[in-house]
């Protein structure tokens, strides 16, 4: 499992998303999609704007149904990253997304962020959830860090968990 070196860690800081951050989160969001984009045949204007399209209705379900999210900005260094947002309640750490621009995948900061919430979810006592595509690479990580699939979403997602350790009752 790749850690970051301990200085490393430290340049990865979170900060809330702000309306000043809406295009910046677009532009990871439509990161996550140009794989899949390149393998339709429209031309830019037509994936622009369905992409734009699936982004806002991404927002507007999270919004509705998870109004207590946190969004986040991933910032490496002095450079917005990536964006996080996750939902902590009484009986689970629902990570909705965790997604980086391209030049920083890879460089352990999404296992490091994770990390994180696993040890907070260990201190509650509580799982961390979260669903992934089909296809998505990512799921080697995830399955490295001890999440395992728990149920399939429609027919394009896996929901994953990592349960924390038993606690000791003695």
């Amino acid at each position: 499992m790749t850690k970051l070196p301990e200085k490393l860690i430290n340049e990865i800081k979170l900060h809330p998303l702000t309306a000043d951050d809406a295009l910046f989160a677009y532009r990871v969001y439509a990161s996550t999609r140009a794989d899949e984009m390149k393998l339709v045949n429209w031309d830019d204007a037509q994936k622009e704007a369905f992409v734009q399209m699936q982004f806002k209705a991404q927002s507007e379900h999270y919004q509705l149904h998870y109004p207590d999210a946190e969004y986040l900005v991933i910032q490496y260094g002095k450079l917005p990253a990536g964006r996080l947002i996750v939902e902590r309640s009484e009986n689970s750490i629902v990570v909705m997304d965790l997604a980086l621009l391209p030049e920083y995948r890879n460089l352990g900061i999404g296992g490091t962020l994770l990390r994180d919430l696993m040890t907070e979810a260990e201190k509650r006592g509580v799982p961390v959830v979260l669903r992934v595509e089909f296809f998505n690479p990512v799921i080697r990580l995830y399955t490295r860090l001890g999440f395992v699939k728990t149920r399939q979403i429609n027919d394009v997602y896996h929901e994953m968990v990592w349960n924390p350790p038993a606690r000791s009752t003695t």
